[in-house]
């Protein structure tokens, strides 16, 4: 890692939200390198297992001003993974724009103060363009927010990409697809859709899919996405200002992948395939909840040498390996929930 404007020493990165389910892997792929490491969350983060980096863990609330700056200081790169406490839905009485914006609006007064104009690397979400205009989505599309949390992440992309063309930061905007898969131990457990689905077939349940048309969807391992904001940090410089859509570029209905899952979970218990059941949208479902969203990653692609590693079959395979190991009983019996908390 060679980050302009480091230091002799090692360069020091700071991850904010280390101990969530993308934090913890992206604190796993970043603990190979010779660097210092800071991870940063509200619960004690996890120190990977034969890192050659030097890891420092630190507790904090990052929406107190004096917390997020102790753990900013003297940082090369920031990766900010941060998320309201209930997730991507949540961000409920003013906690998402405190937790989103208002963290990246301080992180930045900070650098602009110290002077120093470190790598940051925000974590964002393709739907921030809302429900897309076209497919595949490549990151040149107008934004069309349709929920909170998407008007959050787009609001802190904004200040952080004109902090950048001030030079305040060399800063940049991954915009990710769906991340699924199983994170390092000690993280967060993915509460996504493939690993919710994949604990009912485990259970023996159905697996219900919204059926509002065809729904296409880019699942994206976690290790993958890992891997991209490690090579963000990297070229950071080239990347900033502006933001990027990382997927896997592969297109997959919610049904097929849904049938993918009961196939691999079959395989796994032996038990037979559970049904997948098309049923009606809920009133509350948004809409991009049944929107079709692929991403067109190559721009990204060819400015940083990244490339999806992990294929969904392989990915649906580890997931549901790790559920079952983890839900098991002394006498091999699943056990509901055991793998979900």
């Amino acid at each position: 890692m060679n980050l302009p404007g480091a230091r002799s020493a090692a360069p020091l990165v700071t991850v904010l939200g280390a101990s969530g389910f993308l934090g913890s892997a992206v604190v796993a792929e970043l603990a190979r390198r010779p660097i210092r490491l800071r991870a940063v969350s509200r619960r004690p983060p996890a120190v990977p297992t034969g890192a050659r980096a030097a890891v420092e863990t630190r507790t904090a609330d990052v929406t107190v001003r004096t917390e997020l700056r102790s753990a900013l200081a003297g940082s090369d790169a920031v990766v900010d993974l941060l998320l309201p406490s209930d997730g991507w839905r949540g961000g409920r009485g003013g906690e998402g724009e405190r937790v989103i914006v208002g963290v990246v609006r301080e992180l930045l007064d900070h650098f602009a103060a110290a002077g120093s104009r470190p790598a940051v690397v925000l974590a964002g979400s393709t739907s921030q363009v809302g429900v897309p205009a076209r497919l595949p989505v490549d990151g040149t599309g107008t934004d069309r927010p349709a929920s909170d949390y998407d008007r959050h992440k787009l609001a802190a992309e904004r200040l952080l990409t004109a902090a950048a063309r001030e030079n305040v930061v060399r800063g940049t905007t991954l915009r990710l697809s769906t991340v699924y898969g199983c994170g390092p131990p000690g993280g967060a457990p993915d509460r996504g859709v493939l690993a919710a689905m994949t604990r009912r077939a485990l259970e023996g349940r159905p697996l219900t899919v919204w059926q509002a048309g065809p729904i296409l969807r880019d699942f994206l391992h976690v290790t993958d996405a890992a891997a991209a904001f490690a090579c963000a940090v990297d070229r950071a410089g080239d990347l900033s200002p502006g933001h990027w859509v990382v997927g896997s570029g592969e297109a997959a209905s919610l049904h097929e992948v849904f049938q993918a899952i009961a196939r691999t979970v079959a395989e796994l218990t032996g038990d037979p395939p559970v049904a997948v059941r098309s049923v009606p949208p809920p009133p509350e479902a948004a809409p991009t909840d049944l929107a079709s969203m692929v991403v067109d990653a190559s721009a990204f692609r060819s400015v940083t040498g990244w490339r999806p590693r992990v294929p969904r079959p392989a990915g649906l395979s580890r997931l549901a390996a790790e559920l079952v190991s983890g839900g098991k009983s002394a006498t091999g019996k699943w056990l509901p929930g055991n793998a979900s908390d």
